[in-house]
């Protein structure tokens, strides 16, 4: 699943890690959402969303 995480950290100035302990999950864990190798879980993407201020929609694109 494609998603806009990476354009979303950067525009605040994060690194991987700031964002990883902004949500309480590991670096990796944002390095692997970042790389569409890993979908987040419901409830993490809802703190993914809330997080940044917007829906959910918004952050992750469907790919097809």
């Amino acid at each position: 699943m494609k998603n806009r995480i990476p354009e979303l950290r950067r525009a605040r100035g994060w690194s991987q890690a700031q964002l990883a302990s902004e949500l309480e999950v590991s670096r990796q864990t944002i390095n692997s959402l970042e790389t569409g190798r890993y979908d987040p879980s419901l409830p993490l993407a809802f703190r993914i969303a809330r997080l940044f201020a917007t829906s959910v929609e918004q952050i992750f694109l469907d790919s097809q």
